[in-house]
């Protein structure tokens, strides 16, 4: 049994005695809250045109999102009825969560170190920063986790990983997420 009282996220802790110092002295930081720290992480997969077909595939993105976040995942729902697409409003088309704290670090742990090696024909990740410090990614197969058993898997999902930082650059968040060890390819 995990002691959630002494427990803390192998990640967060190298933040705090490494990466806080480092990023301080690369960019001369005087103020300790300048340093950029990761806010949030927010994980989405979008069902699409086969939740429409069948409501049971946006119920199992739901369950697939839970379990691999570690917490409860809320169902996304259609804003507008679109005819051409057979889309009612209020219609389930995916599923979203967003992590902070421990969970945020223990999610991006195992996205470093056991998901992303898992991708097929991995060659790192293309930086792709929105001009505010926040950086978006996405994998093509959530079965790359660990916690999706590949057995009872009936449809393989792409899912959308966004880290929201509180840095005032990309340089900066780009910096942040190399110390976490951040496969860039560029």
């Amino acid at each position: 049994m995990l002691d959630t009282a002494t427990y803390t996220p192998r990640l967060k802790s190298l933040y705090r005695e490494t990466i806080k110092p480092a990023l301080k002295e690369e960019f001369g930081y005087k103020n300790d809250m300048q340093i950029p720290r990761l806010e949030k992480i927010v994980l989405n997969i979008g069902c699409g045109a086969e939740s429409v077909r069948d409501s049971k595939k946006a119920k199992a993105a739901v369950e697939d999102l839970t379990a691999i976040a570690g917490q409860q995942a809320v169902a996304t729902m259609a804003k507008k009825s679109i005819a051409g697409f057979r889309v009612r409003e209020g219609m389930t088309l995916g599923a979203k969560v967003t992590l902070r704290g421990d969970r945020m670090y223990d999610f991006l742990d195992r996205l470093i170190t056991v998901a992303m090696p898992r991708i097929r024909d991995f060659r790192g990740v293309k930086p792709a920063f929105d001009g505010r410090g926040n950086f978006a990614m996405g994998v093509k197969e959530h079965i790359v986790f660990p916690e999706i058993n590949f057995d009872k898997v009936d449809e393989v999902w792409g899912l959308d990983i966004i880290m929201v930082t509180n840095a005032a650059t990309d340089a900066e968040a780009k910096s942040l997420l190399k110390h976490f060890n951040m496969p860039f390819n560029a």
